[in-house]
């Protein structure tokens, strides 16, 4: 069973969560429902990485706000995790484990209904911030832009019953790929996600290349078990390009440039 997670100062979140809640059964602080369970936590869902010492289950999904420096509407989905130093919550040189086909079957639903969400880019991001220890997969889902979205009942309640049809179902599988290059919102690991046959494990874009050494990606890889492909951006890796294809070279992945 998985878990949604939403922190309580969080609005996009709460509101979600709220929405949501209602359709189950509060047990203690446990929102319990008949396929997954719900609960609003008092601290930060990005420093969440103490959760699985309190709930015990086999994923956990995070209901959040999204902001950026632009102001460009969005609904974004991401794994978490830190190539470098942790400044927004988990810790340094750690990726958690991803959530790839609830992420694909989350935002093709979202794509599918895009129609409501005209205003909006129906993006993933790249991997980044915390939480990133826990040992279960891991996802966020977010409501952006400005506190005008995140505070919009009407639209918090539409993305949360994507996200109850989501959960609510069997969940198809997918073969995965961990993703190389491209921007922070990668429009070409994007396009495969709604419109191609793969899911999608971490995403490492072009500036977090740089970090990559052998231990670091090791780590990737283990929490990668599941990918059987390298999604390469070719023409967005850098300087970093012959050092990241000698690593996957080394590994059992098979290389797709698009």
């Amino acid at each position: 069973m998985q878990l949604l997670v939403a922190y309580q100062s969080d609005p996009a979140g709460s509101n979600m969560a709220s929405f949501i809640s209602k359709q189950m059964k509060k047990e203690n602080e446990i929102y319990r429902g008949n396929d997954f369970d719900l609960v609003i936590i008092p601290t930060p869902a990005i420093s969440a990485d103490w959760l699985e010492e309190k709930y015990h289950y086999e994923g956990y999904v995070f209901l959040s706000k999204h902001a950026s420096e632009s102001g460009t509407l969005a609904l974004t989905c991401h794994s978490t995790g830190n190539f470098g130093d942790a400044l927004f919550g988990g810790f340094p040189r750690q990726v958690a484990i991803p959530h790839p086909h609830l992420q694909k079957s989350y935002m093709k639903r979202l794509w599918e209904e895009r129609n409501i969400f005209s205003k909006f880019d129906i993006t993933i991001e790249a991997t980044h911030h915390g939480p990133t220890a826990l040992s279960k997969p891991t996802l966020f889902i977010e409501i952006g832009t400005t506190e005008k979205e995140w505070n919009d009942t009407e639209l918090c309640e539409n993305v949360a019953k994507i996200v109850l049809k989501e959960m609510s179902q069997p969940q198809k599988k997918y073969d995965v790929a961990i993703c190389f290059g491209g921007t922070h919102y990668p429009d070409k690991f994007n396009k495969e996600l709604l419109e191609g046959d793969l899911a999608l494990g971490t995403v490492i874009p072009k500036h977090g290349l740089g970090v990559i050494d052998k231990d670091l990606f090791d780590h990737i890889m283990e929490r990668n078990k599941e990918s059987k492909f390298a999604l390469m951006d070719w023409s967005g890796l850098g300087k970093n390009k012959q050092k990241i294809v000698e690593m996957i070279n080394s590994t059992d992945l098979e290389i797709i440039k698009i």
